[in-house]
């Protein structure tokens, strides 16, 4: 009873500050909503039985494969919004005496509300969504009521955002439970190990092995299974070195910084590299998404229009997959991109604040808070890249991966993923002014 007395308090107090409520319900809603999408549209696929439906079913694979991971990434990183503050919170009940099992049930029923809050407001967002998916064309006519997903499915994906979410909040516990007195004075910043890189050179080396192998299993589910993993691992791994290559780039920027915006750029990447990659991963997905557009592009303009008709209604339906999937990914990259810039605005209130009260102009805070993210988004876009070139060259060959339209398509995709990035800072400026303007000292 104690603890759910003060998980109240909290969440009173929390209440008047209604960016740290928002932006996680925000972006649970926005990631539920995409992932009710994406679970329908592939249940559809898979109700098929006849001759063909194992060619749709490779793609929707991959196409799960490619959102799937992003959009729990998405989650997580939702999960983990403004957590710093809530960090604080509970190193404080820590040094005050509260044990380490009041702060772990504390921290999940927190993340685990909004969570639940955040995935409501997404199924509600559904609804009327839902119907839409159903007249998506393929093989000549709309999915209908097979891309709907039943009230379980829908029960079941809120109950995995909910676990999630209390994962994710339960495993970010370490440091406070452990340590509260280094919380709370941030004396030690996370740091991110050289394995990483190793464990993502040999995961994508083992990809490139097996689907270079891929036609010498036997069986439809081992296939999809194979693509499944190997795409879908692929994504994950670049989740795990991301944060690596972004510390090693930032400390030799920080070593070579000759002026105020360049030092802070590369410090704010130090501080949290993984705070640092979750603002760019949106674009990493996409880039690596858009390599296999790309491909899909340039299958279809090899193939023209000739063939029978059942030739010809394939190629439509890999253009309309194409598009589909393009789309649901930009709105990830938005979702993910907007969010977190606002979270990262919050999270370093009091950096902001020490800055204004020492002289530096609101501009030249913009400007650094620019470079921390577009320069790891320059490295982030052109390895997620080469990465999925790398994947799919067996599958794919190299006349398709340097094709004009796939290479139209790919430069498409990650200009737009930039820009979205761009976007999402210049939308998040008044979110800055407003940060300081509620700090600043009364006259």
């Amino acid at each position: 009873m104690t603890t759910l007395r003060v998980a109240w308090l909290f969440a009173r107090r929390g209440a008047d500050d209604r960016s740290t409520v928002l932006l996680p319900v925000i972006a649970f809603a926005v990631s539920s909503l995409l992932l009710l999408v994406v679970a329908g549209g592939a249940l559809a696929f898979f109700s098929w039985r006849d001759g063909d439906a194992f060619i749709y079913q490779e793609l929707a694979v991959i196409a799960l494969a490619l959102l799937v991971v992003p959009l729990v990434g998405l989650g997580g990183s939702a999960a983990r919004l403004s957590a710093r503050r809530r960090d604080d919170r509970l190193a404080g009940l820590r040094l005050l005496g509260a044990s380490p099992a009041m702060v772990a049930a504390l921290t999940v029923i927190e993340s685990t509300g909004l969570a639940v809050v955040g995935t409501i407001a997404g199924v509600v967002l559904y609804l009327p969504v839902a119907p839409l998916v159903g007249l998506i064309p393929f093989r000549g006519e709309p999915l209908g009521a097979a891309a709907v997903l039943h009230p379980g499915g829908v029960a079941l994906a809120v109950l995995g955002v909910a676990v999630l979410a209390a994962a994710s909040a339960a495993l970010g516990l370490r440091s406070v439970v452990v340590s509260p007195l280094g919380v709370r004075t941030r004396q030690a910043a996370p740091r991110v190990h050289w394995v990483r890189a190793l464990v993502a050179a040999v995961v994508v080396a083992a990809t490139f092995l097996v689907m270079g192998a891929l036609q010498v299993f036997g069986g439809a589910l081992i296939v999809l299974t194979v693509l499944g993993i190997g795409f879908g691992g692929t994504i994950a791994v670049l989740n795990l070195v991301g944060p690596w290559v972004l510390r090693m780039i930032a400390s030799g920027q920080a070593r070579r910084a000759t002026t105020a915006r360049r030092l802070l750029a590369a410090r704010a990447v130090l501080e949290s590299p993984k705070a640092a990659w979750r603002q760019v991963s949106g674009v990493a997905m996409t880039s690596f998404m858009a390599v296999f557009a790309g491909v899909g592009v340039g299958i279809l303009g090899m193939a023209g229009d000739g063939g029978d008709d059942q030739s010809r209604t394939l190629l439509a339906d890999i253009r309309t997959g194409v598009v589909v999937t393009v789309i649901v990914s930009f709105l990830m990259v938005a979702c993910s991109a907007g969010v977190n810039q606002a979270a990262a605005v919050l999270d370093r209130r009091d950096l902001y604040v020490s800055l204004d009260r020492i002289g530096m102009p609101v501009g030249e805070m913009d400007a650094a808070r620019s470079r921390a993210v577009m320069s790891p988004l320059r490295v982030t876009t052109i390895g997620s890249a080469l990465t999925a070139a790398i994947v799919v060259f067996p599958l794919a060959g190299l006349s398709l991966l340097v094709a004009p339209l796939t290479l139209l398509m790919v430069a498409a995709c990650l200009a737009a993923g930039v820009l979205l990035v761009w976007a999402a800072l210049r939308a998040t400026r008044p979110v800055l002014r407003h940060v300081l303007a509620e700090t600043s000292p009364s006259l």
